[in-house]
C-alpha cells in the first residue's frame, strides 16, 4: 500500500495537519498545538508519532536530542484520496452532490465563492 493510501486515524490526521502547516516539528511542539484544543499527555502524543513513523506517515530526524518529525505523505494527495473515497461511498460517485452538500452545510466566504466560480469557469473551457 502506498503512503498516500495509508488511512490515518483522526488523531494522526490532527498531527499531520500540524506538520503540514509547520513543515517539521518536535513532539513537544506538536503536543503544544494539540493541547490548545484537547487534553492528552505528552507521552500520548509521542506514542502516536512513533506509530506514525512506523506506518510511514512521518519521517524522523533523530540526530539531535529532540527528534524532529516531518510529514511523509503529501497533503494534496491525502485530500484527493479522502475526497475520492467520500464521493464514491457517500455520494454515489457524484461530485456535484458532495459540493451541494458542502455548500449547504457550511457558509462559504465571498472569496471562496469567487474561487469556486473561477474553477468552474475554467472547467467549462
Amino acid at each position: 500500500m502506498a503512503k498516500e493510501t495509508i488511512k490515518p486515524t483522526e488523531s494522526e490526521l490532527e498531527i499531520l495537519q500540524i506538520l503540514w502547516e509547520k513543515g517539521e516539528a518536535t513532539v513537544r511542539e506538536v503536543h503544544e498545538v494539540l493541547s490548545e484544543t484537547k487534553t492528552s499527555g505528552y507521552t500520548t502524543t509521542l506514542k502516536f508519532m512513533q506509530i506514525m513513523y512506523d506506518k510511514g506517515l512521518v519521517t524522523r530526524d533523530d540526530s539531535a536530542k529532540s527528534h524532529t518529525y516531518k510529514p511523509a505523505v503529501n497533503k494534496k494527495k491525502m485530500q484527493r484520496f479522502y475526497v475520492d473515497k467520500m464521493i464514491k461511498r457517500l455520494f454515489s460517485g457524484s461530485p456535484s452532490q458532495l459540493i451541494i452538500q458542502a455548500l449547504g452545510q457550511h457558509k462559504a466566504s465571498q472569496d471562496e465563492l469567487n474561487e469556486i466560480q473561477k474553477y468552474l469557469d475554467n472547467l467549462k473551457k
